[in-house]
């Protein structure tokens, strides 16, 4: 081996030990920066954090999706049906718009993206369909259908999700008609509509358990 070999073999291990130093030092420093802070998710997650989650997100989707197209044809039925879908599934924590602005989704760490922004309107078929069929670990995001490439409600979801930029303000009382509701606000609504076709709404309103929120 020559002295020139044995120079480049020696300052390729000096930067490979430097940059494992910088990378365990950089960790340390975070480990502790998150201990001091504490693990609240009220929090919004640092630039780096946000950065970090997609990247991780993105290398975990098999190369395969990148280009993977729908195989169902877009039409306003099955925009409907993936928005009912949605609605019912989605929207407690995305919220209908796709915004992430709602009661859950303020509070989760990652938030939830904007759907309907860039960032997920750029990503292919392929990606959203995996994206919500096998969930995102590390996560709020849980897998949804049976798994494979072939799950109608899935497939028709991304159809609705490539609406969400166009969702009209009708859409979106459809909607909020199909969001879950808990008992008591069931029976408001039904109060309402029965005072509005000139019935009593004085019927005795059902009362929700303790603790139970949400009607799945």
């Amino acid at each position: 081996m020559t002295a020139a070999s044995t120079g480049t073999i020696r300052k390729v291990g000096i930067g490979v030990g430097v940059f494992v130093v910088v990378a365990i030092a950089v960790c340390v420093i975070y480990g502790m920066h998150m201990v001091h802070r504490g693990f609240s998710t009220r929090t919004p997650p640092s630039n780096a954090e946000a950065t970090m989650a997609m990247s991780m997100r993105d290398a975990a989707i098999p190369a395969r999706y990148k280009d993977m197209k729908s195989p169902l044809t877009s039409t306003p039925q099955i925009v409907h049906d993936g928005m009912a879908h949605y609605a019912d599934h989605c929207a407690i924590c995305h919220a209908n718009n796709g915004s992430g602005e709602t009661m859950f989704g303020r509070t989760m760490y990652p938030r939830p993206p904007n759907i309907a922004g860039e960032d997920t309107q750029s990503m292919s078929d392929g990606e959203l369909y995996y994206t919500i069929e096998n969930g995102v670990r590390l996560s709020g995001m849980p897998a949804f259908g049976e798994g494979g490439d072939d799950d109608q409600d899935t497939w028709k979801l991304v159809a609705f999700l490539r609406h969400l930029p166009k969702l009209t303000e009708a859409e979106q009382i459809e909607m909020s008609n199909l969001n879950p509701k808990a008992p008591d606000e069931k029976q408001e609504d039904k109060q309402e509509d029965n005072f509005l076709n000139g019935g009593s709404s004085t019927e005795t309103p059902t009362t929700t358990a303790k603790g139970n929120h949400h009607e799945m």
